[in-house]
C-alpha cells in the first residue's frame, strides 16, 4: 500500500500545483456567474420592433391586430387593407416589412380557417405563428358563437380558471416553482458528474500516454506493479477532483448564504414568510426570491451533496479505469478516438435520458431501470435525488456502480499489464480482446 501511496501523492501533487488546475478551480465559478449575468442581459434587452402589414379584405380581424400595438412592443402592426396586395407581396420581397397577413374575402367562416396566409422571406418564430393562429382562432370563434345567437359574453363569464394550493403535508406553503428548482439542481449536479468524468478520465488517459511516449513507465515499473501504477494514477487525480468540486461548493454556499442574508431570508426550517411582507406594495420581486432561497434551503442539501461524492468517485473510477486501459494500449490522442465513442456514448445517453425522462416522471421504469445501470446511474441517480429516492433504490444503485468498477479494474488491469510497454502499433478490438486472455 505505501507503493500506491506514494503514487498517489505524486499524481495528486502534481495536478493540484498545474497552473491551470489554479486558475481555472477559482476563474470557473465566476465565468459560470458571468455567462449567467451576461445571458440574462442579452434577455432583458429589448429586441427591434418589426413591423407587420395586415390586408384584410374580409375586415374581421384588423381591429384585433391593431389593438395589438399597445401591448406588444416586439412586433408593430400596419393596416394596409386597402393597398394593392401584389405592391404589398413586392413590399415584403425588399424587406421593408417582416410580414404579410393576408386575410381573403369569404362567404362563412368556415373558409377562412385555412385560406389566411401568412407571407415573409424568412421563416418566423413557432411561437409567433402560433400567437396569430390563437389570435383568429378566438376571433372566428367569438363570431361563430354570435351567428349562433349564443351570448359570447356569458360564456366567457362562466369560464373557469382552477388554480392549486400547493401545500405539504407539514402544513407549510409550498412554493409553484419548486419542481423547477429540483430540475435545475438535478440537471446542474448530473451534467458537473458528467463533465468531471470526461475531464478527469482524459486527464488519466494523457498521463498514461505521457509517460510512455516518454519512456518513463519502463523505470517505473520496473519497480511498481502496473495495477499499483493504474490506480496510483485513478485514485490521485479522482482526489485533485474531489478537491476542486470542494472549493467550487465552499464558494457555491458562501454565495447561497451571502444571497439569503441580502434578501432578508432566515434559513431555519421553522420559519415563515409574514405574508403582509410578501404582498406589500413594492415587494413583488423581494418575496418572490425569497420562496425561492427558502424552498432551495429546504432541500436535502447535504443528501445531494454526499449523493454526488459517492456517484462521483463512483463514477469516475469506472470510466477512469477504461481511459487508463485506453492510454496503455495507444501511442497518442489521435489513435484513441476509435476506443473513447464506445466510453462516450453511454454518458450521452445518461444526460439525454435526465433531461427528457427523469425530468418529466423521476420515478417511472425508465428512469429507475437506468438509474441502477451502472454507466448511467452516476448521472440519472443524481437527476432523480432531488425529487425523492428511496434508500434501498440507492443502496442498490451504488452497490452496483461499486461492483461494476471492481469487474472493470480486473479487466482494465490486464489491458494496462500488456499495453503499457507497446510501442509504434495501433491497437485493433480484436488484439484487445486477446490481451485480456494473456
Amino acid at each position: 500500500m505505501s507503493i500506491i501511496s506514494l503514487i498517489i501523492k505524486r499524481e495528486f501533487v502534481s495536478k493540484v500545483r498545474n497552473k491551470s488546475f489554479i486558475v481555472m478551480t477559482f476563474l470557473s465559478p465566476l465565468l459560470f456567474v458571468a455567462i449567467t449575468g451576461f445571458i440574462a442581459y442579452l434577455s432583458s434587452m429589448k429586441p427591434e420592433t418589426k413591423l407587420v402589414a395586415i390586408h384584410d379584405e374580409s375586415g374581421l380581424f384588423v381591429n384585433e391586430f391593431m389593438a395589438l400595438n399597445k401591448k406588444d412592443n416586439d412586433y408593430k402592426y400596419l393596416d394596409y387593407s386597402r393597398v394593392n396586395i401584389q405592391v404589398l407581396k413586392d413590399s415584403i420581397t425588399k424587406e421593408n416589412y417582416e410580414a404579410l397577413l393576408y386575410v381573403p374575402k369569404s362567404s362563412n367562416n368556415k373558409e377562412l380557417e385555412t385560406n389566411i396566409q401568412l407571407i415573409s422571406n424568412e421563416s418566423l418564430s413557432i411561437n409567433y405563428i402560433e400567437k396569430l393562429q390563437r389570435i383568429i382562432s378566438d376571433k372566428l370563434t367569438k363570431e361563430n358563437l354570435g351567428l349562433a345567437h349564443l351570448d359570447t359574453l356569458a360564456i366567457k363569464k362562466a369560464k373557469a380558471k382552477a388554480v392549486l394550493n400547493l401545500s405539504k403535508a407539514s402544513g407549510e406553503e409550498s412554493l409553484r416553482g419548486l419542481n423547477e428548482i429540483k430540475i435545475g439542481i438535478g440537471g446542474a449536479f448530473g451534467y458537473l458528474i458528467m463533465m468531471f468524468i470526461i475531464i478527469y478520465g482524459n486527464m488519466v488517459m494523457r498521463s498514461v500516454i505521457e509517460e510512455k511516449t516518454n519512456r518513463i513507465v519502463e523505470i517505473i515499473i520496473s519497480s511498481v506493479k502496473p495495477f499499483q501504477l493504474m490506480m496510483g494514477k485513478i485514485i490521485g487525480t479522482s482526489l485533485a477532483g474531489l478537491m476542486q468540486f470542494l472549493i467550487w461548493t465552499i464558494i457555491g454556499l458562501s454565495l447561497m448564504f451571502a444571497v439569503s442574508a441580502f434578501f432578508g431570508v432566515n434559513i431555519s426550517p421553522t420559519t415563515r414568510v409574514s405574508p403582509e411582507v410578501m404582498h406589500a406594495a413594492g415587494q413583488e420581486f423581494t418575496g418572490t426570491a425569497q420562496m425561492y432561497i427558502k424552498e432551495m434551503w429546504s432541500l436535502p442539501i447535504v443528501s445531494i451533496l454526499i449523493s454526488f461524492v459517492v456517484y462521483f468517485i463512483g463514477g469516475y473510477f469506472l470510466y477512469s479505469s477504461f481511459y487508463a486501459a485506453i492510454g496503455a494500449a495507444v501511442d497518442n490522442q489521435t489513435d484513441s478516438q476509435q476506443f473513447l465513442m464506445p466510453i462516450i456514448m453511454p454518458l450521452i445517453l445518461s444526460v439525454y435520458i435526465g433531461f427528457f425522462t427523469v425530468i418529466n416522471n423521476p420515478h417511472g421504469t425508465v428512469a429507475v431501470v437506468f438509474s441502477m445501470i451502472p454507466l448511467t446511474s452516476p448521472i440519472v441517480m443524481l437527476m432523480r435525488i432531488p425529487f425523492g429516492v428511496p434508500w434501498w433504490q440507492i443502496a442498490i444503485s451504488v452497490s452496483l456502480l461499486f461492483a461494476t468498477f471492481f469487474g472493470v479494474v480486473w479487466f482494465a488491469a490486464k489491458i494496462y499489464r500488456v499495453g503499457i510497454l507497446m510501442y509504434g502499433k495501433k491497437p485493433s478490438w480484436k488484439e484487445l480482446y486477446r490481451w485480456l486472455k494473456y
